[in-house]
């Protein structure tokens, strides 16, 4: 009976942990009614180091972050280790978060993959932060690394 007691309330732990890590991510991460990246496939700029679109039908849920996918292949890929292929920073622009400590949105079409990981930046016609992020990366991504840890504890 012991037994049956400690395995109902570990898993009644787990569960509001794993409630609680939703909610945070919810709330930190660049997401528009629970779709991130604006609906861009994370595994197509791996592959294919090619932002594209995903779809509805090929739809991932990553502890309340909803992401799409243009094949069920790469569906597949993200469901073996979700957070490989995530975007840093929650999918907020990285040179927004090493320059200034800001969540700044992002254009999903400008991006780099560096070391592994996935990096998305703001660019409009008149202003591209992966051009500066290329000026003074390495302490870009280092204060972007402090930034977030701090955001999103």
């Amino acid at each position: 009976m012991k037994h049956l007691i400690l395995v109902f309330v570990l898993t009644i732990v787990g569960l509001n942990l794993s409630h609680a890590q939703s909610a945070l991510r919810t709330k930190h991460f660049n997401i528009e009614n629970g779709l991130a990246i604006q609906g861009y496939d994370p595994i197509a700029y791996f592959l294919s180091n090619k932002a594209i679109k995903g779809s509805k039908g090929f739809a991932v849920s990553a502890e309340g972050v909803t992401y799409y996918f243009s094949s069920q292949k790469n569906k597949e890929l993200f469901l073996k280790d979700p957070k490989k292929y995530e975007p840093q920073y929650g999918g907020w622009c990285a040179y927004a978060m090493g320059a200034a400590n800001e969540k700044v949105e992002i254009d999903p079409e400008t991006f780099k993959i560096v070391d592994g990981k996935l990096y998305l930046f703001y660019h409009t016609w008149l202003n591209n932060t992966l051009l500066k992020w290329n000026q003074d990366e390495k302490r870009l991504k280092s204060q972007a690394d402090k930034n977030w840890s701090v955001i999103y504890k």
